[in-house]
């Protein structure tokens, strides 16, 4: 692998973290500076500006998240406990250990508004690539008869979607993984 591509990814890696734990809006180029240690005019070279930039790190972080998610399945004894592993991750620690207690995406969508539409549309595809990834794997439950298959995976994912913002941003403001645990075996009861 060359230089320029590794420091490229690194760049991007950064920008991601500084992203989500600021913002669009409240991330300045004198912080991306700072934080992938470019100057303004490489900045511009290698992403064109810093939308260029903040659309390759939202791919980026959603790339994470399905990566982290096909991770979930191939280490679990079936498609429902894969995604409850994932789900679990995703919630559990996240106050601590990500630049954000919220989803990327979901920020995102909450911070932006039509003044940054291609941005605002490229974080609404992504969240929805995941939530059909997430239908994929309940198809694949209700065909193995591990959770009822009297709705649709789609509007399943959808609920599981919703389900799992709320719990990311009930697990920053509590302070007991107890609590969350159970919610989080409440929405896979619910799928049975």
């Amino acid at each position: 692998m060359s230089n320029v591509k590794y420091d490229r990814q690194d760049a991007i890696n950064r920008a991601t973290d500084l992203f989500w734990a600021k913002g669009y809006h409240a991330t300045s180029m004198r912080n991306l500076q700072e934080a992938i240690d470019m100057r303004p005019g490489s900045i511009y070279a290698c992403f064109g500006s810093k939308d260029g930039l903040f659309k390759e790190t939202l791919q980026h972080y959603a790339q994470m998240s399905q990566q982290r998610l096909h991770e979930c399945l191939a280490a679990a004894a079936s498609p429902i406990e894969g995604l409850k592993l994932f789900i679990r991750g995703a919630v559990s620690g996240c106050e601590t250990s990500a630049p954000s207690g919220m989803c990327m995406l979901v920020k995102t969508i909450s911070e932006l508004t039509q003044d940054n539409t291609e941005l605002l549309v490229e974080a609404q595809q992504l969240l929805l690539r995941i939530e059909g990834a997430i239908a994929a794997i309940l198809r694949q439950a209700q065909e193995q008869g591990d959770i009822s298959s009297t709705k649709s995976p789609e509007r399943l994912a959808r609920a599981l979607q919703v389900q799992l913002m709320g719990l990311r941003v009930y697990a920053s403001a509590s302070a007991g993984n107890k609590q969350v645990d159970e919610l989080i075996d409440d929405m896979f009861d619910n799928l049975r």
